[in-house]
């Protein structure tokens, strides 16, 4: 899955737009945590366990954003976005979010192609015209779950 924060992608031509997708979370504070960092707060500075946290929350909405852009057949996500927000001071709230797309990489050539497009055009011709993922991203399993208990599109 190729995630971009623009609203193009170089070297690629986008064939469908499979709508907004997104990922949320809300995560808690444990009071060891809090009450660690509240400590480390008083001398200024990183503060390790929030820092922690959030990237561990990034993660996860994004792989959710990722899973739903699969879902719908995307094989990108473009206009990508973290927003983040509290939620009565215990809460925070993480998403991401973006635009699910088709895309296709302009081969050598072709006006717009760059080495990268090139490159992986090739690789797609060698997989039945198809843009493949990398060897180790494996495939959503048809049956998994939507997101926020939503039932799948039929």
């Amino acid at each position: 899955m190729l995630i971009v924060t623009t609203n193009e992608i170089p070297g690629f031509r986008i064939l469908a737009v499979q709508g907004e997708v997104m990922g949320l979370t809300v995560r808690s504070r444990d009071a060891a945590s809090s009450w660690v960092a509240g400590f480390r707060a008083i001398g200024g500075g990183e503060i390790p366990e929030f820092t922690q946290m959030l990237y561990e929350a990034r993660m996860q909405v994004m792989g959710r954003m990722v899973d739903e852009a699969q879902r719908r057949g995307a094989n990108a996500i473009i206009a990508m976005r973290f927003d983040a927000s509290e939620i009565a001071t215990q809460w925070t709230e993480i998403c991401a979010y973006g635009t699910a797309v088709v895309v296709e990489a302009i081969p050598a050539g072709q006006e717009g192609a760059t080495p990268q497009s090139a490159d992986l055009a090739r690789q797609a011709q060698q997989h039945d015209g198809r843009f493949a993922p990398p060897a180790d991203v494996p495939p959503v399993r048809p049956d998994a779950p939507m997101p926020f208990g939503m039932p799948p599109e039929r």
